[in-house]
């Protein structure tokens, strides 16, 4: 390598981000540290670390973020996912692989109400693993059918990856929550037909239904219309995302305590109050850092030369397509989506553009790619929680997850086949 790499910053910025993240430095320092450094060493201006640091979480979309993930933890201890479970039991459980449909319709539906994989895998694993185990499905396949459908979270809206992916590249958060809608339920189905394909080679048996389904439904209810309250005050322009994330908070408040009765202390509100705090802190740092990282490697010239060098490699959309994925998915073993957004998308933008392409569509194969990413060893946080919640090894899930990450990546190529399932949605609500 010549001289004049080791005097190039954008040289020493990848360098100082990837030994970092390489010896296991958690994913926010890695980012922040490569930034900091560089813009210490070459005198770009230390005075601006602080407003860009602020400048990267002060957006009024980005609000939508603390809200949802605290509405996620109203609306588990609420009691909301119980029923809808529940309820999903009570309609398909009688059926061969019942449990097993049930499980991929219910962390499809929860999707719209966490935005987050590894909280809806958490949520709902608690209930659904034990209960497949007893009905006597393998509890490595239950685990890993809650782990990969649970990554539906941040493609199924209200999407909290859509809401960072909005802000990078100033595209419509609500068109991209419309957008989400129609290929989450084709990955969904996708899962579906492989948990039906192993349901009835291995022969697992539907369960009896235990009460009326008249009575199952009237008491999920409430939990049923969360994402209609949702998602119809955003479609229906009656609220923006970020106003919607505060409607959710309020409702699952409502819900649980006046409807379910199951939030029923000041102790329990505080409870739920920290651990969305915590899990917002987490999020949060992320995007500061990685937003520093991104206006660095701009200022320094990264993001041209990759873009450059990616451009070079082929003028065929398609090549161009296949590495762009290869590389998301590789990215989506080892970081998380929010980093991901941030440290590829400057990259990317150019591409988009150099091929035209819509930005609405991009962003749900992207998402998607990140989704699988979340069930893809080495970190795949996905899994990581099914065994701990499980009992069981990474190994054990990982085996069992490996047709239905098939089953996700063939539906994968069919989006990207076809950017009218993307696009549809947001065109007929004219966003």
């Amino acid at each position: 390598m010549n001289s004049q790499a080791f005097a190039d910053p954008a040289f020493w910025m990848l360098v100082l981000f990837l030994v970092p993240l390489l010896i296991r430095v958690p994913i926010a320092v890695s980012l922040g540290f490569a930034a900091l450094a560089v813009v210490w060493a070459w005198d770009m201006g230390v005075n601006m670390i602080s407003y860009n640091f602020f400048a990267g979480i002060a957006k009024f979309p980005l609000l939508a973020i603390p809200f949802f993930v605290l509405a996620g933890y109203i609306m588990e201890r609420a009691g909301i996912a119980a029923r809808i479970i529940e309820l999903m039991e009570a309609l398909v459980g009688e059926k061969t692989g019942g449990l097993a449909i049930a499980a991929v319709a219910v962390c499809t539906f929860w999707g719209a109400v966490s935005g987050s994989g590894p909280a809806t895998v958490a949520a709902l694993g608690l209930v659904l693993i034990p209960g497949m185990a007893k009905a006597g499905y393998d509890k490595p396949f239950a685990a890993s059918t809650i782990a990969v459908t649970s990554g539906l979270a941040i493609v199924i809206p209200p999407s909290i990856a859509f809401i960072v992916y909005g802000g990078i590249t100033n595209t419509s958060v609500p068109a991209l929550f419309a957008a989400g809608f129609v290929p989450g339920l084709v990955v969904a189905g996708f899962i579906l037909m492989a948990v039906l394909l192993i349901s009835h080679r291995r022969g697992y048996h539907g369960v009896k239904r235990t009460k009326p389904l008249l009575a199952v439904f009237k008491d999920s209810f409430w939990g049923a219309m969360t994402p209609v309250v949702i998602l119809g005050g955003i479609y229906g322009g009656i609220f923006t995302p970020t106003e919607a994330a505060a409607i959710a908070v309020f409702y699952g408040l409502f819900v649980g305590i006046f409807i379910y009765k199951t939030i029923v202390s000041a102790k329990m509100l505080f409870e739920i109050f920290a651990e969305s705090m915590r899990a917002t802190a987490v999020v949060m740092i992320v995007v500061t850092c990685a937003g520093l990282f991104s206006w660095v490697a701009s200022t320094v010239g990264l993001i041209e030369k990759g873009s450059v060098a990616l451009l070079s490699i082929s003028n065929n959309e398609w090549v161009i397509m296949l590495i762009i994925n290869v590389i998301l998915l590789l990215a989506g073993m080892l970081l998380d989506a929010i980093s991901i957004y941030y440290v590829f998308l400057p990259f990317m933008m150019p591409i988009m553009a150099a091929f035209g392409w819509d930005p609405i569509w991009f962003g749900i194969v992207m998402t998607i790619n990140l989704a699988i990413g979340q069930v893809t060893p080495p970190v795949a946080v996905n899994l990581y929680v099914a065994a701990n919640i499980s009992d069981l090894t990474i190994e054990d899930v990982s085996r069992s997850s490996l047709p239905l990450i098939l089953a996700a990546f063939l539906a994968l190529v069919v989006i990207i086949l076809f950017p009218g399932l993307s696009t549809f949605m947001p065109k007929l609500l004219g966003l």
